[in-house]
């Protein structure tokens, strides 16, 4: 039976990679986050509003059913889409919006799961398990290539993600002791 306390790790391990995520990204210029290497390549903005955009759509796939936070940035976040076919980024401080009403409805959905509050509450809190298993390596996975585009803009790398639960596999770091 999957415990709350195992659910409330995985959010405590859900917030850490976010913090990574944003140590990646708060000491640059709007310009650099901006930036795009080239037209077939993306930029830290776009792995930024993607990393919420799936986080979202897993969400309310899986677990929620809820309409689109901002319909505009569905397609443009969605890596079906090609790269330069993506257009323009929003300016940052929407993108960055974006991403923190996608981690609160996060919450308040892992939270009502925890609660109870859902249909279906023993089978729900098994889902929660995978799926922020599955938000918290898809935060890393992009954390690695917004890495690569910081090094092309001649940015060192922050200290890694402070969590004993993590292993690198391929070079991206990895939920891997739960």
């Amino acid at each position: 039976m999957t415990k709350p306390a195992d659910i409330e790790v995985l959010l405590e391990e859900y917030e850490v990679a976010r913090q990574f995520t944003r140590s990646l990204y708060e000491d640059l210029t709007e310009r650099e986050i901006l930036w795009r290497p080239s037209p077939q390549s993306s930029g830290i903005g776009w792995h930024l509003g993607h990393q919420a955009a799936v986080n979202h759509f897993l969400v309310r796939n899986l677990v929620a059913a809820e309409a689109s936070l901002a319909p505009a940035f569905d397609a443009l976040f969605d890596s079906a889409t090609q790269e330069p076919e993506r257009g323009a980024l929003p300016a940052v401080g929407d993108l960055l919006a974006y991403r923190e009403a996608v981690a609160v409805r996060t919450r308040a959905r892992i939270q009502a799961i925890l609660r109870g509050d859902v249909g279906a509450p023993a089978q729900l809190r098994h889902v929660a398990v995978s799926l922020l298993v599955a938000l918290v390596n898809h935060e890393y996975q992009h954390d690695c290539w917004i890495g690569e585009v910081r090094a092309a803009l001649g940015q060192s790398d922050p200290a890694p993600p402070a969590s004993a639960r993590l292993t690198a596999v391929d070079g991206y770091w990895t939920l891997t002791g739960i």
